[in-house]
């Protein structure tokens, strides 16, 4: 019998999001995550996928991970430090290590998995981090994970960090000071100030750290946005993902060798969890190897990026302050945003509303993620959708 203290708890809880419309429904896709996505048997325009490149359904990987499970089987058998390091590992670390322009590199189960790894492998109790307030969920967990005291700044705001950074430096209470943030901040599409960060950092020699999830393939030529400002050797802890432009699953660390040599006999998801499958390693170097060979997807990218946010401000949406694809149409308030969400879906639009606890109260928004895939067909049929939706609900 279950308990009902247990249930109650639940049963209040999942009533009081329904009636806030904070409540999430997860729709299984019938289909793969592609440019159009069937759901419930109907197609739509999907512009909700972090597959920036659409290389999660690109012929050359499913290629290449076939052929990773013929040679080496569904699963790697163990943790990396006994024995579930394959060759291919070893490919991939190389591979990710030349496309980041750092000495070595680490990878990880997820891109979550990283910063639950890397930050608690280096700082602790007796040390002090830094973070930007929108800094993602995982940053925030492995901040936590750490038991280092966490000292939040004003989001990109340089004088704030730069009086934080003063403050805990001249204190005298740590050992060490991190300086974490978003490279790419996912819910606005804005970029850090990487330039400023690092001053600051130098001025008051803090450890630097940029986890650059929405950077990678996107920013730099595709390198992401430590290569987009040119400081690949000003930044000590370069996180990515291989789940989002890589179109894989997974994430990594790249920096100098003895960081990466220290991650390898400290990070506890390394020591103690099974590692990436064949399939996966061989799919995202491939993927990788295509964007050091060629800048061509990551200009489609920004070309159907950029029609689609002007198709979108023209009509009067707001589309806040992105600099990068990820375009939100900011409505405001949480049950008109689900409803906004709601109707684009009927028209034939998938763009999921994110509301509170992802973002801000009184700030909920649909969020745009479009991909190289889209034709300007797709975003054409898109925008007019958007028109009649946002005009019928009085957004626009």
């Amino acid at each position: 019998m279950s308990s009902k203290t247990l249930d109650q708890f639940l049963n209040e809880n999942l009533e009081d999001l329904k009636g806030k419309g904070l409540y999430n429904v997860i729709d299984p896709l019938e289909s793969p995550n592609g440019p159009v996505i069937t759901i419930n048997g109907i197609e739509m325009i999907n512009l909700s996928s972090n597959n920036y490149l659409g290389l999660a359904t690109d012929e050359r990987l499913k290629k290449t991970a076939d052929e990773a499970i013929e040679k080496f089987g569904v699963g790697a058998g163990a943790v990396r430090t006994i024995n579930g390091t394959l060759q291919l590992h070893i490919e991939l670390e190389e591979v990710l290590a030349k496309f980041k322009k750092t000495e070595a590199a680490i990878a990880y189960q997820s891109g979550f998995m990283c910063n639950m790894a890397a930050i608690s492998a280096v700082m602790d109790k007796n040390d002090a981090i830094l973070s930007d307030e929108l800094n993602h969920a995982s940053i925030i967990d492995g901040c936590r994970l750490s038991r280092a005291k966490i000292i939040r700044f004003n989001h990109s705001d340089m004088e704030d960090l730069r009086a934080k950074a003063k403050e805990a430096k001249e204190s005298g209470l740590y050992n060490k000071i991190m300086v974490i943030t978003d490279g790419v901040f996912s819910m606005d599409g804005d970029i850090a100030k990487l330039p400023e960060i690092v001053e600051i950092a130098e001025e008051f020699d803090l450890i630097t750290y940029v986890d650059d999830a929405h950077g990678s393939g996107v920013l730099g030529e595709g390198a992401g946005t430590v290569k987009h400002f040119g400081l690949s050797d000003k930044v000590d802890f370069q996180i990515g993902t291989l789940s989002k432009a890589i179109g894989v699953v997974g994430g990594y660390v790249a920096g100098k060798q003895n960081l990466i040599d220290w991650l390898k006999v400290r990070s506890r998801p390394f020591l103690f969890s099974t590692s990436l499958t064949p399939a996966d390693v061989a799919a995202s170097k491939k993927a990788i190897e295509i964007l050091m060979e060629s800048t061509e997807l990551n200009e489609r990218l920004w070309e159907n990026a950029n029609y689609l946010k002007d198709g979108l401000q023209k009509l009067g949406f707001d589309i806040g302050h992105s600099e990068t694809p990820i375009t939100p149409c900011i409505v405001g308030d949480e049950v008109k945003t689900q409803q906004f969400s709601k109707r684009l879906y009927e028209e034939g639009v998938y763009a999921k509303s994110i509301v509170f606890p992802t973002v801000p109260r009184g700030t909920g928004r649909v969020r745009n993620m479009p991909s190289a895939a889209h034709t300007k067909e797709m975003l054409d049929n898109a925008i007019s959708i958007y028109e009649k939706v946002g005009k019928e609900l009085e957004i626009i």
